[in-house]
């Protein structure tokens, strides 16, 4: 990395001293780990001429029941990566041939996107790979550490939610 957290928050200590006495470490940490993840998966999914979101619509798409299908509204909700122009995404996909837009049978003014067999057959080659990408990136860390860190993130993300 450029600046090693500790030289960020010597910088901050020294040359801004209010910061520095409150800057989070840890979340600095945190946002560079996020931030390696996604530069490995995006060179990764790039290898198979995707893009991040696009990765994620498929993705999301595989995990839905068969005929895996969803609105677009549902599909943006359940993406673990957001997509800020679903539409120009779908379309790329669609083009690509792994993608349908199909007529929605509850309701017929709307459109379902489907993956096609192309779609899933591509998804299910491009994950296996992700997620051993994932392990090397966490393999410096023990199982029981793996555990721990899982368990503080979840308690932190639970604490977080939106209260309805």
């Amino acid at each position: 990395m450029a600046n090693s957290i500790n030289d960020i928050v010597k910088a901050m200590d020294d040359n801004w001293p209010e910061c520095g006495e409150t800057v989070s470490p840890d979340l600095l940490r945190l946002l560079q780990v996020s931030d390696l993840f996604h530069k490995q998966m995006e060179a990764l999914v790039a290898t198979y001429d995707l893009q991040r979101a696009e990765f994620s619509v498929l993705s999301t798409l595989r995990r839905s029941p068969i005929p895996h299908s969803l609105s677009p509204t549902v599909l943006y909700q359940s993406m673990i990566f957001s997509s800020g122009g679903l539409t120009k995404v779908l379309n790329r996909l669609s083009q690509a041939d792994l993608i349908d837009r199909i007529d929605n049978p509850e309701d017929k003014r709307s459109k379902l996107v489907q993956l096609t067999s192309k779609g899933k057959q591509l998804i299910e080659i491009v994950m296996p790979t992700l997620h051993q990408s994932e392990r090397d990136l966490l393999s410096v860390l023990s199982t029981a550490e793996r555990q721990q860190l899982n368990t503080l993130m979840q308690r932190v993300l639970a604490n977080n939610e939106p209260k309805n």
